[in-house]
């Protein structure tokens, strides 16, 4: 089997740079790029304060970090991307992929695709003034997976530098299965490397993807799995599962990390309920302690908690 690469997905509200920053130094050892939640443009400013928080060199180091931009605006995505290159940037993502109702009824992420002829101007003018390599983060669909193969054939037309691939239509979000079948239907079709999102829980689900894809696949991304698992990319590597010890460590320093950062206890604690509400399903001996952690109030019930799911 091919090398492939490994990608750690935006999640919105999870992988910030401190959460970024952790899974670097614990399990970061074999995930080749990061990606940034998505920044939107804003008419004045190429990006907002805590925007920039996020893509400051200094709050990602080591890490190869791909900043992602949701926006439907050729000039705008300019903006955003030469304030990005300043940074020393040189490669952005472009977000057609979120189906979040708010973004996607804007004409915007997956809501995007449904207007093909206003979607090629967009490429054209962003590719031709770029100043970064510009991948693209992609469903097959707005509504329809017939829809994909009329996508490529926009894609196709121009440098891509990485085409990644969640073979859901917006309207399925996250529900259902992933038509792994059209998307190993069409690989071949595709001008771009080809990175796959969407459902990878196990080195079975990469095998899948891998066996059936013409040897198109360079690259597998991972979000939701990542966040159940933060050892789940070396596992799928071929290294070993997460110790005790080390989830414990982990959760310590995002903890400890957040409460640095926030300086308040609700916060922190909303954060890190929010990581448990994916690794929770890590933890089926323990219910009753996960639920209870998912709803109780404050930080110092949350450690407690904590500390009597992992023992």
């Amino acid at each position: 089997m091919k090398d492939i690469k490994y990608y750690l997905a935006p999640m919105e509200g999870i992988t910030g740079y401190i959460y970024r920053n952790a899974v670097h130094d614990h399990f970061g050892e074999n995930i080749a790029k990061y990606f940034t939640p998505f920044l939107v443009v804003h008419e004045k400013r190429a990006m907002s304060n805590k925007e920039i928080r996020e893509i400051l060199p200094e709050n990602n180091k080591g890490i190869n970090l791909i900043p992602q931009i949701l926006t439907d605006d050729a000039e705008g995505f300019g903006r955003v991307e030469r304030a990005l290159h300043e940074y020393g940037y040189t490669e952005v993502n472009l977000n057609l992929g979120c189906p979040s109702k708010t973004v996607a009824t804007k004409g915007r992420g997956s809501g995007f695709l449904k207007r093909t002829e206003k979607l090629d101007d967009f490429l054209y003018r962003i590719f031709e003034n770029r100043k970064c390599d510009i991948s693209i983060k992609t469903r097959i669909g707005e509504s329809d997976v017939s829809e994909y193969e009329g996508l490529l054939e926009i894609f196709n037309k121009y440098p891509v530098k990485e085409l990644i691939v969640h073979p859901r239509v917006r309207y399925e979000y996250y529900k259902g299965q992933p038509h792994r079948d059209i998307f190993c239907k069409y690989a071949v079709k595709s001008a771009a490397t080809l990175c796959y999102n969407g459902d990878v829980f196990s080195k079975s689900d990469v095998d899948e993807i891998i066996d059936h894809s013409a040897d198109k696949v360079s690259a597998i991304m991972t979000g939701r799995g990542m966040i159940a698992d933060p050892s789940l990319i070396r596992v799928l590597n071929g290294g070993r599962p997460y110790t005790n010890d080390e989830l414990k460590e982990f959760l310590k320093r995002i903890t400890e990390d957040y409460t640095a950062a926030f300086k308040a206890d609700r916060p922190v604690l909303q954060k890190m309920k929010e990581l448990w509400s994916y690794m929770g399903q890590g933890f089926p001996k323990r219910p009753a302690a996960v639920k209870e952690l998912l709803k109780c109030r404050t930080l110092q019930e949350y450690k407690m908690l904590e500390m009597q799911i992992l023992g």
